[in-house]
């Protein structure tokens, strides 16, 4: 059996991710702010290439924001499994709460610049990474000759709160293989009914191979508030299109029902308007359909500003994610 959700006492259900890669530590900050003032169940940032994202969560500890945190996810290409352990396992010492180390492969062609050649085998790449860092948090001695990386060693030991592994899913092979070896399943940008009827499925066939709980899922959600003025269709495009011109993206989404093609981000972020998967309308409307994610399986919801903050920047963002709060606050004691 995993590790059970350590930061179960949370006070909200919704988490919110930082979508960009940050420059400097100030540009966090305000979103930090806000998830301590709210309550958030956690704070998410993915992998930044400018200031690496587990030294933001360290930086913000030392600033006195001492927040549960989570990667979503961080890039197994840049690094070996014993670093990723060091790395989740000082960042929960840090800041005095659970974190979950959301590991995910990246896409081919970031692979290939990093490795020279993508993995052959994604999969067992995964499998492998996430095994191993598990059992390298669990203290225990690791001995593995791998596919991708070895292990002879185990971590120095050293008292901190839990880790969890998270793994990145976005098609049901993966999900299967998540389901084998993650705490938790981090999606991005999936249709709640994909979840509840393609990833859930795998998700619980891969815990019960491996006789595990099955991982909980954790699943990034855009979302815009429809205000007087805002062109959402650009708003929309911006914060998906990078991810919408990307192959596995839109692999997924097709497998979804949606039609779109990596080559014409434009037209699949209306899609993904049309379709709902970018969330909008007012406060009321969007937590409505968050509880469509939740009532599809989705444990938490992880609120993603990016298509505010890049069009109108981090306070417009923030005001959007302040009514979105109060509407599911409304919503819960309605």
């Amino acid at each position: 059996m995993f590790a059970h959700d350590a930061d179960s006492s949370a006070t909200h259900q919704t988490a919110v991710v930082y979508p960009l890669q940050p420059s400097s530590i100030h540009q966090v900050v305000p979103l930090a702010r806000f998830v301590e003032r709210r309550a958030a169940r956690r704070l998410w940032i993915g992998q930044s290439l400018t200031v690496e994202s587990h030294q933001v969560f360290a930086a913000l500890a030392g600033m006195g924001l001492r927040l549960p945190c989570a990667t979503g996810v961080a890039l197994a290409p840049l690094r070996h499994p014993y670093l990723a352990a060091v790395e989740a396992r000082s960042v929960a010492a840090l800041t005095g709460e659970p974190f979950v180390a959301g590991i995910g492969l990246g896409a081919p062609e970031f692979q290939r610049m990093v490795r020279s050649e993508p993995y052959d085998r994604p999969r067992t790449a995964a499998l492998e990474f996430a095994a191993d860092m598990r059992a390298l948090l669990s203290g225990q001695p690791v001995r593995h000759r791998g596919r991708y990386h070895d292990v002879d060693t185990r971590l120095q030991p050293f008292h901190a709160p839990p880790v969890e592994i998270g793994l990145g899913v976005l098609r049901p092979r993966m999900a299967r293989t998540a389901g084998g070896v993650a705490d938790v399943a981090i999606t991005w940008m999936t249709p709640p009914d994909y979840v509840r009827d393609t990833l859930l499925p795998e998700l619980a066939a891969g815990a019960a191979e491996s006789g595990t709980a099955a991982p909980r899922v954790a699943t990034v959600v855009h979302v815009a508030l429809a205000r007087p003025g805002r062109d959402i269709d650009e708003v929309a495009f911006r914060g998906a299109g990078t991810h919408l011109g990307a192959a596995h993206y839109t692999d997924m989404l097709r497998k979804a029902g949606l039609a779109v093609d990596a080559s014409d981000p434009k037209a699949g972020a209306r899609a993904l308007l049309r379709s709902g998967v970018f969330v909008t309308g007012t406060a009321q409307e969007i937590a409505e359909a968050l509880r469509h994610y939740r009532n599809c399986g989705v444990d938490e919801v992880i609120l993603n500003p990016a298509g505010v903050m890049l069009t109108e920047g981090v306070h417009s963002a923030i005001a959007d994610l302040e009514e979105i709060f109060d509407a599911e606050g409304a919503a819960d004691h309605g």
